[in-house]
Order: structure tokens, then sequence, then C-alpha cells
């Protein structure tokens, strides 16, 4: 499997992350600690998960998966912030729950450091000095290696670099946010800023909720028990005409490949300027080697700038008049 670089932090990732949102939850034990186990053997080091991910049992099979010396040789990441009880001071990017929540996650993850650790979303009640400042503490305690952020806007992003510069602290890192070929919002500018500033990005949601490998189609109703069917609104992506026209010329590239949609649409996002290592997500190991045959080919240009075309969307102002100029742009 191909490496990337995780930022500027010298640690080298692989280019397909294991996201864990479906363990305990989706997949049971065995098939979980199955599924990290196929994919170190696919050559994958890369593994994300969160505390709220089936309010820690995620966390707890990951631990378990990593055990007996696999730990060393692999880059961890997690992330916190959301509430996992009905405790009313439970939750937030402030020192009380941070500092409580790192600690929580070692102990689930049966580790001594979590490589990158992630604020799962802003926190509009804390000052993001405070966050910055405890990202810092943790670093310094070797209880985190890096402090990244998921889902954070671009001037958020401007103001982490600001503060970590004004007083020393340890940089952020890295971006998690959701892209792929049904949401491409990010590269109006948040993704040329994390190139700029040497950020990782880290996708998710790479196939829409599901959408982009072809198995939902308009005026159907998804199955309860698929993410779509779920009807997650951060992952869901709607069933209309113009997901379909993508979905569609997915579909054909795959079928001149002989590939999957979901490996045409991931190989495209692994070629996107700025991508570091897209978050795949499986609920049995057939999904995961699907995915994993994503990686290791490219799709030639035409097809590439082909879906380029086939998913963009008007661009609000002033971004349509920048087009209009000539400024940068990646789409």
């Amino acid at each position: 499997m191909e490496f990337r670089p995780l930022g500027r932090t010298g640690i080298r990732v692989s280019a397909l992350c294991l996201g864990t949102m479906t363990f305990g939850n989706e997949a049971d034990e065995a098939t979980s600690i199955n599924l990290v186990d196929r994919y170190r053997d696919a050559g994958g080091n890369f593994i994300d998960t969160a505390d709220i991910y089936s309010v820690g049992v995620s966390e707890e099979i990951v631990g378990k998966a990593l055990a007996g010396g696999k730990r060393d040789r692999v880059v961890l990441a997690t992330k916190g912030r959301m509430s996992l009880t009905d405790d009313v001071n439970d939750g937030g990017a402030g020192r009380r729950h941070l500092t409580r929540a790192v600690e929580a996650s070692l102990r689930r993850l049966g580790t001594d450091w979590i490589d990158l650790y992630q604020i799962h979303w802003p926190d509009p009640l804390v000052p993001l000095e405070e966050t910055l400042a405890t990202l810092d503490d943790l670093v310094r305690a070797g209880k985190i290696r890096h402090g990244g952020v998921s889902n954070f806007l671009g001037s958020h992003l401007q103001r982490c670099v600001d503060l970590c510069e004004r007083y020393g602290w340890a940089p952020i890192v890295s971006l998690q946010p959701q892209y792929s070929l049904l949401c491409r919002e990010i590269e109006l500018e948040i993704l040329p800023w994390c190139a700029e500033h040497g950020l990782a990005v880290l996708p998710w949601s790479p196939l829409g909720g599901g959408v982009l490998s072809g198995k939902y189609r308009a005026g159907t109703d998804p199955d309860p028990g698929t993410r779509l069917g779920a009807s997650t609104p951060q992952v869901s992506r709607p069933l209309d005409e113009h997901n379909m026209q993508v979905v569609d010329a997915v579909i054909e590239i795959a079928n001149e490949l002989g590939r999957t949609p979901s490996q045409v649409a991931l190989n495209w996002l692994l070629q996107r300027p700025g991508v570091t290592s897209p978050i795949i997500g499986a609920r049995n190991v057939a999904q995961l080697e699907d995915n994993l045959l994503a990686e290791g080919w490219q799709l030639d240009p035409a097809q590439v700038d082909g879906l380029v075309r086939k998913s963009r969307r008007p661009l609000p102002y002033p971004h349509d008049v920048y087009r209009m100029l000539g400024i940068r742009s990646y789409r």
C-alpha cells in the first residue's frame, strides 16, 4: 500500500485509513477484529476511531485488536469532544472534559499514547485558546503525539494556526472533513488552505454514505440497517437527480475498467490535490476487500476530469466570479 506524509509530522500513513465507526454496532467484536487484521495484512497502518463511536466500545475493540505487540506498527487516531453520558459537564472542548476524555480513551485503547488526537467538532462555548492550550499540554505530557481537528471551518483553521504560532503551542496537523464526489464544498477554500499550511486531510464518508457504491437508486427506500437508511444527517446524501447522475457516471467508468463503483469513487478521491488518506469503513470483510482495491492504480486524466465535471454544482458568490476571472481553484 502507498504511504503518504501525515502533514508535517514526519509520520507516514497508508493512503487508505481504516475507520471504525461500525465497530460494536454494525460489526460485532469478532468481525471488527478480523477487519483490523485484514487491513494490516494488506499493508495498512492508519486506524481512526472516536470515543463516541458505539459509546466507547469501538475504542475498546480497537485496543483488543492491537494487543499482543501490534500497537507499535499502527498510527492510531481518535477523537473527543462529544458527550458519552447524561452528565451536563461530560462533553465539549474545554480543559476539564478533554483531559478526562484522553485518559478514558487511553484506557479503552490499551495504550500509553495516541498518535493523533482530534477535536471532533468546534465548541462555541469554549475559547479556542483553551482547547489548543489543552492539546499542547497533552502533547508535552506525552499522552498524545499530535493534535488535529474535524469539521472545522476555514476561519477556525486559520485561528488555530495564528494562536499556535503566537503562543508556541504544538500545531494542529490535520483536518478530518466530509469529502466525496457528492460533497465537494471543501474544495472552495478549505482544501487549498490545508495544502498551503501543510495540514493532512483525512476525508470521512468518501462514498457519500454509501450512495457512490451504486447500491441505492432514486425512488427506492434504503435498508434501515444501512448508513443511508439510518438517515444520519452528517453522512447521508440525498438521492436527487444530480447525485444519481454522478453515480451513473461512476458506474459507467467502473464497468469500463472492470472495477466496482466504490473503487472508482475512492480512487478519484485519492487523486485529489491535498488529500492524504480517505477513511474507509466496513461492516464486513467483503466490503473492506472491495475498498482496499481502490488503491494501487489510477484513473486516467480524462476519467478524472469527467467525474469532476459531472459532480460539479453551481458555485455560490463570490466563487462564481472568481472562476470567471481565472482565480485559482481546485474545481
